[in-house]
């Protein structure tokens, strides 16, 4: 059955299996939204169902082109090179499905080059354009596109999921996973895997607790914040989620809403550090380090700037 391992996205979904029911799936397509929403496995899945193979073994006729090596974007020699091979005749049966991951950075020029096979595929052939940033597609590509949107799922989806996944966990392992995840399934997995996420949290909690006080030292935590470079917004997650327990916990002073419920006499204290107004400024503070760091700003300088900022409020 078509998606019946996928969590989430019913209305995408639904419309999905409608059109492949009724023989009008689109020749090509966008499937766009956040790192870990699920865009590869439903594209994998639309695959396998046009092509009416076994989802459980390899297909020959199920093509995945990915940036190679080193390289940070797909140019016109790759486009060109996948240009052949979805004018060449499928291995097996009449179709053959074309799935490109991260094609936002497929560089202007190729897509340019892409545009007439997108325009007019040859007959059974598929192609499917998966990327987080829809805007980096030209309007004449996305117009020729059938585009669906993937959004974070809803909490009671996303502990689903987490349950489904990884039955072991107690409850507030639970909602660990979920305030880590903010919704996104692959986050969740990433969470459980890397140790590093943990210490992480434990390091933001510890800074938003003790930076109104005398003896912070702001230097001292931006050496231990640089050391996860690498994972800034992880760090930024993880402060942001905390910041919003303390919103909440304020607001209605209830923990049933709390995803930080193992925290939850951190996020009292917070909630009695922090006014309202100066919840909200955090929350402001980190949303602008993160569109820095998007930026490729010095590490260092904006995180000793995120904890000025944050300690003056």
């Amino acid at each position: 059955m078509l998606f019946k391992d996928i969590i989430g996205h019913e209305a995408i979904k639904k419309q999905i299996m409608h059109s492949i029911d009724n023989g009008r799936f689109s020749h090509a397509s966008i499937i766009t939204g956040e790192d870990g929403l699920g865009k590869s496995l439903i594209a994998r899945d639309i695959a396998y169902e046009l092509l009416n193979k076994d989802r459980n073994r390899q297909c020959v006729d199920i093509i995945e082109a990915r940036i190679s090596g080193n390289k940070k974007s797909i140019g016109v020699d790759e486009i060109e090179k996948l240009i052949e091979e979805i004018n060449s005749k499928p291995y097996e049966g009449n179709k053959k499905v074309i799935i490109i991951y991260e094609a936002d950075k497929i560089t202007n020029q190729a897509q340019n080059a892409f545009l007439k096979t997108i325009e007019e595929p040859p007959s059974g052939v598929y192609i499917m354009l998966l990327c987080e940033h829809l805007d980096s597609l030209l309007d004449t590509i996305r117009s020729r596109c059938q585009a669906y949107k993937l959004h974070h799922l809803t909490c009671e989806e996303m502990e689903r999921f987490i349950i489904g996944r990884y039955s072991n966990l107690n409850k507030e392992e639970v909602h660990s996973m979920m305030a880590f995840s903010d919704c996104i399934p692959g986050r969740a997995e990433k969470y459980i895997e890397d140790k590093s996420l943990k210490e992480i949290r434990s390091l933001a909690l510890d800074i938003l607790l003790n930076i109104k006080g005398k003896d912070f030292d702001i230097w001292h935590y931006e050496d231990i914040l640089v050391k996860y470079k690498g994972q800034w917004n992880e760090v930024l997650t993880w402060f942001l989620s905390f910041i919003r327990d303390s919103l909440i916990y304020k607001e209605i002073n209830n923990i049933d809403m709390i995803i930080n419920v193992d925290k939850i006499e951190d996020i009292k204290k917070l909630s009695e550090m922090f006014s309202f107004n100066e919840l909200n400024d955090i929350i402001d503070i980190i949303k602008s380090t993160r569109v820095k760091l998007e930026k490729n700003v010095n590490v260092g300088l904006v995180f000793e700037s995120m904890l000025l900022d944050i300690q003056e409020v």
